[in-house]
């Protein structure tokens, strides 16, 4: 039988489950309601019994999950899940390895969906690429040679923290001035009263302020990520999150500013890229984790 793991986006309202073989063929997909209050318990116990839902006969090898907060660097523990109640360093590896009797490893959801782009989306025909997610805030996931780079304690690949303006506004991280306070969604309702796609509505109908804002969304989010290209030189970019439905809007302001402020033997080749998974890159990104650490670890 051709071999499958199973990759899991857990998240506050809902768990996305899938079968995917060594291709990224999704044999069989599952979504069940994340339980509530979502305690650890409660959550462990509902991926299990999906888990024997979507692999009755037990024929998957290993099973990827994508959490929503860091994880140790092990991939084995959930250090914290945010909008998850009584998440603090869970052992959710060791937990659901007892109950379904497959190995599990863990990566925080972003690393995922950044991974789910670089398997089978937009960065499939890369090995570095670097993956932005521009959301509520904005997150980070850096691939080097096909594999996620996560540091020595499994936190690296914040590319949405770093520092764009030392006197910016304040971000929940301590620091002031991220670029997160620039690119995110919070940023453009803190900027304009508006959600991305009703500031997106009314440039496309010729409003000159909402054109402007986004070629100056163009222009930030470009000197932001111009830091990250210097440190890491990737072959592609890839844009995510809801923002990114709008790229048209601001793709040319940042590629006007990466191309100003970085060397060209730093960026040279470099592909500037829309997501293309939408909200299953979590998912196939958590198949691909499974695949990885299954061949690696077990010599699958």
């Amino acid at each position: 039988m051709n071999p499958n793991v199973i990759g899991i986006d857990l998240g506050g309202t809902a768990i996305k489950l899938g079968r995917f073989d060594r291709s990224g063929n999704c044999t069989r997909t599952l979504t069940v309601t994340t339980p509530q209050p979502p305690t650890p318990e409660a959550v462990l116990e509902a991926i299990a019994a999906a888990i024997d839902r979507l692999d009755p006969d037990r024929d998957c090898l290993a099973v990827g999950i994508g959490t929503p907060g860091p994880t140790d660097e092990t991939g084995r523990v959930a250090k914290v899940a945010i909008n998850l109640s009584g998440w603090k360093d869970v052992p959710v590896a060791d937990v659901l390895e007892a109950k379904i009797d497959r190995r599990v490893v863990l990566a925080n959801d972003a690393n995922c969906a950044g991974l789910g782009e670089a398997w089978l989306g937009a960065g499939r025909h890369f090995r570095d690429s670097i993956v932005l997610t521009l959301g509520t805030g904005v997150g980070g996931a850096v691939i080097l040679d096909g594999h996620l780079f996560v540091g020595r304690h499994g936190a690296a690949g914040e590319l949405g923290l770093i520092t764009l303006n030392p006197d910016g506004p304040p971000c929940n991280s301590g620091n002031r001035g991220s670029l997160e306070q620039y690119a995110s969604v919070r940023a453009i309702r803190r900027d304009t009263g508006l959600e991305p796609h009703e500031l997106a509505e009314k440039a496309q109908a010729g409003d000159r302020e909402a054109i402007d804002y986004w070629k100056q969304y163009g222009r930030q989010l470009g000197a932001g990520l111009a830091s990250s290209i210097y440190i890491l030189t990737p072959e592609a970019v890839v844009l995510g999150g809801g923002i990114a439905a709008s790229a048209s809007l601001f793709l040319p302001t940042l590629l006007e500013e990466i191309e100003q402020r970085v060397l060209s033997t730093s960026r040279d080749g470099l592909k500037i890229l829309v997501a293309e998974l939408g909200n299953r890159a979590g998912m196939v990104g958590a198949a691909k984790l499974a695949w990885q650490y299954w061949e690696e670890e077990m010599g699958g």
